[in-house]
C-alpha cells in the first residue's frame, strides 16, 4: 500500500456560491464598517448558502418568489427573535436586489419582513445624566459620560476620536465624527463641554480617550476599549442609584428623544447621527408620548 497521501477532487463551487462572493468583494470594496461586512457574511454564507444547498439551489435563477417565501417562513420556525428576523431577511433582500441588477435572479422576487415590534425605548433624563457624571471618579469618565449625553455618537466614534478632532468653525464648536463605513461628519457640542474636552486634550495622548494607567510592558496609555467604557457606566449608574441597566446606546437614545422634544428637525437629528436615512428617527417618534404632541401642536400654533 503506498504512503502517498490521498488526492481528494476539488468540489465543485455552485453559481450561487460564486455569487455571494462576487457579491460580499462588493461589499467590501465599498469601505463599509468590518462590523457590517462580518454580519452580511455570516447571514449569507451561513444561513443563506446552507439552504441552498439543502434545497438543491445551484443559481439565482433557482430563487423565485416561491423559493424564498419559504427561506422567510423558516426563518420564523427556527423561533429566533422578530428583529433577528428582520435583520436576516434585510440582509439577504439587500443581496438579491443586488443579483437582480446583475441579471442573476428574477426581478419579481421580494423577501418580505416580519413588522417591527413596537417597543417602549428606554431614555435617561437630563437628572440621571448629572447623577452619572456627578458620581464618576475621572475626569476622562465624566468628560466621556457627558460626551454621549450631549452629541449622541456612537461608542466605537467616541473611542475613535483624537485630539485634532476638535474644531472650532466661527463661534461654533464640532467634534469630527467617523462613522460607519468611513463616513465622517461633524457633530455639534455645547461651548462649555468642548472647553472641558480641550484642555483633557492637552494631555498629549494619541487618541482622545486612554487607560488611566501606563501599560507595564510599553509605558504607554492604550487605547480605551469598548468594555471599559461599558463596564464603567454600569458602576456608575449602581454608585448614582439609578436601579437600571445603562449602556452606551441609551445615551443615543436619550439625545435623539431629547432633540426631537425640543423641536429639533428630524432631518438635523439625521444628519447628527449619520444615519442614512430617516427609519431610526421614526423608530424613535414611536415612543413620544400624546404629551409630547400635544406640546408640539402648541409650539407651532403659539404665534397664531
Amino acid at each position: 500500500m503506498s504512503g502517498a497521501p490521498e488526492v481528494v477532487p476539488n468540489q465543485a463551487i455552485s453559481d450561487i456560491e460564486l455569487l455571494v462572493a462576487d457579491y460580499l468583494a462588493q461589499q467590501r470594496s465599498r469601505g463599509l464598517s468590518p462590523r457590517t461586512i462580518a454580519l452580511t457574511s455570516n447571514v449569507l454564507e451561513r444561513t443563506l448558502l446552507p439552504w441552498c444547498r439543502r434545497e438543491a439551489i445551484d443559481h439565482g435563477g433557482q430563487l423565485t418568489q416561491r423559493m424564498v417565501d419559504r427561506f422567510g417562513a423558516e426563518l420564523i420556525d427556527r423561533q429566533l427573535a422578530r428583529e433577528s428576523v428582520r435583520t436576516y431577511t434585510r440582509t439577504i433582500g439587500t443581496f438579491v436586489r443586488w443579483a437582480q441588477a446583475e441579471g442573476a435572479v428574477a426581478s419579481k422576487v421580494r423577501l418580505h419582513q416580519p413588522k417591527a415590534e413596537k417597543k417602549l425605548v428606554d431614555i435617561l433624563n437630563r437628572d440621571d445624566v448629572v447623577r452619572l457624571e456627578t458620581v464618576a471618579n475621572a475626569e476622562r469618565d465624566k468628560l466621556i459620560i457627558r460626551l454621549l449625553a450631549d452629541s449622541g455618537i456612537r461608542l466605537g466614534e467616541l473611542l475613535s476620536l483624537r485630539p485634532g478632532d476638535l474644531l472650532e468653525v466661527r463661534r461654533e464648536r464640532y467634534l469630527k465624527v467617523r462613522g460607519k463605513g468611513a463616513r465622517e461628519r461633524l457633530v455639534p457640542v455645547p461651548p462649555t463641554l468642548f472647553q472641558r474636552l480641550r484642555r483633557y486634550a492637552a494631555r498629549g495622548h494619541a487618541m482622545l480617550f486612554v487607560t488611566l494607567r501606563r501599560s507595564p510592558k510599553t509605558g504607554d496609555y492604550k487605547p480605551l476599549a469598548a468594555r471599559s467604557v461599558q463596564n464603567m457606566l454600569a458602576f456608575n449608574a449602581e454608585a448614582a442609584g439609578l436601579g437600571r441597566r445603562v449602556h452606551p446606546h441609551l445615551f443615543r437614545h436619550s439625545y435623539a428623544t431629547w432633540a426631537l422634544r425640543k423641536g429639533m428637525n428630524p432631518l438635523q437629528l439625521q444628519r447628527i447621527l449619520g444615519h442614512a436615512d430617516l427609519t431610526m428617527i421614526a423608530n424613535v417618534y414611536s415612543h413620544l408620548n400624546a404629551s409630547d404632541s400635544y406640546a408640539a401642536m402648541l409650539a407651532v400654533l403659539q404665534d397664531d
